[in-house]
């Protein structure tokens, strides 16, 4: 493949990840309007974006290889049509099974998509090039579950049928991906015989993995409340607002996200998780604090230092992972290290939506605020710790 194509090839790869992950996220702004169309309780919310999570494990654990067993191109066929699936669902959607039905679709199109479409840009996109293919799979991850946010609720605010509008844009977009990648080349050379994949927690980097593990999964688990419940808070705080507002508030979210990956490659290693730990903790408080105070402007604030911690706690963990843990598992430890996070995406956020129903919201934030940053306390002193035990080891090495 010439030049030409193989970039004509990326860009169309690249759009069909970026528009199955902004599929995922295009029910956030429209959360409060579900609600009122379908009468379901702040808890129901939450577990309506839960089950995309559910979706993406399933996915990952059931058919995380399906990209080396049938090829790049077919898997990522498969997910824009679950993609499109998932929008018709919610197009004709009548009360809350559809929403479940709708979203579990949506996870199962982003876990076929991220691995199939990876795997492809890094067989597209040269290696020594000026644009490296990991770039390229991470803007086109976050950007889209952050345009998806931003898109849907932009034209919310645009149409008449703020439920109707963004599905049929998304789907349009979703079959003229589908259209680009159809007379594309096959990029694997090679298949292998279908089996699930299996979870793997590499011995050799046990430590570093629990705790860029543990550090994500407190990150992931604030993104997932935001993500489910910023709607809410917003139409309390800002009832004036357009559903922009939300779209807005969870893109700084995820393209923090993204910014923090890239932030990280510019930090000293041993520098990385600290800094996501002390960033995680601020940024607890930061939501504690905002939602106590109902204050749009800090939960902003709160969202992109929650996104940039994330992101630099992930690079660490994927680092350590792909340099440091065995080859022969290194497939299994990423899976493995998703479905951690992605769980994590969820279960608070049903806790939260629980405990919103129970007390409030400003308790079940604090609540959430206070565990996460304990938790990233946790990780900090284990760092600390080991750093401590180590300095003798190397000072009698020394002498």
């Amino acid at each position: 493949m010439t030049a030409s194509p193989r970039r004509f090839a990326a860009t169309s790869v690249a759009f069909a990840f970026w528009i199955c992950m902004a599929g995922t996220t295009v029910p956030t702004a429209l959360y409060p309007l579900y609600q009122n169309e379908f009468s379901f309780s702040a808890p129901m919310v939450t577990v309506i974006f839960a089950v995309y999570a559910a979706g993406v494990v399933c996915g990952l654990l059931v058919f995380g290889r399906l990209a080396d067993q049938i090829g790049r191109k077919p898997t990522m066929l498969i997910a824009l049509t679950l993609s499109l699936a998932a929008a018709a669902v919610f197009l004709l959607a009548t009360g809350t099974t559809m929403l479940l039905i709708g979203r579990v679709l949506s996870g199962l199109s982003a876990a076929l998509i991220t691995g199939a479409a990876t795997a492809a840009l890094s067989e597209l996109i040269p290696p020594d090039g000026p644009i490296r293919s990991a770039s390229v799979a991470l803007w086109a991850n976050m950007g889209g579950l952050a345009g998806g946010a931003f898109l849907a609720s932009a034209i919310a605010d645009g149409t008449s049928q703020p439920l109707l509008t963004p599905w049929w844009a998304t789907a349009a977009l979703a079959l003229l991906a589908s259209l680009a990648l159809w007379p594309l080349p096959e990029t694997a050379r090679a298949r292998s015989r279908f089996a699930m994949q299996k979870l793997h927690f590499p011995s050799e980097i046990r430590a570093d993995f629990t705790r860029s593990a543990a550090t994500a999964s407190a990150g992931f688990a604030v993104l997932g409340v935001l993500t489910a419940l910023t709607g809410k808070f917003l139409h309390t705080v800002v009832p004036d607002a357009g559903h922009w507002v939300t779209g807005a508030m969870v893109a700084t979210a995820f393209l923090s996200t993204a910014l923090g990956q890239f932030l990280a490659r510019a930090l000293p290693s041993g520098f990385r998780l600290p800094a996501a730990c002390l960033g995680l903790i601020a940024a607890a408080a930061l939501v504690g604090t905002a939602v106590s105070l109902t204050s749009w402007p800090l939960l902003l604030c709160g969202a992109a230092t929650v996104g940039l911690s994330t992101g630099i706690a992930m690079a660490f963990g994927l680092s350590a992972i792909t340099t440091r843990s065995r080859p022969e598992h290194r497939g299994a430890s990423v899976s493995t290290f998703f479905a951690i996070l992605y769980t994590m995406l969820a279960l608070p956020a049903v806790g939260v939506g629980l405990v919103t129903q129970a007390t409030s919201l400003p308790v079940a934030a604090r609540t959430l605020s206070t565990v996460v940053a304990a938790g990233a306390a946790v990780v900090l002193f284990s760092l600390l710790w080991s750093q401590r035990d180590a300095e003798p080891a190397r000072v009698g090495g020394r002498e």
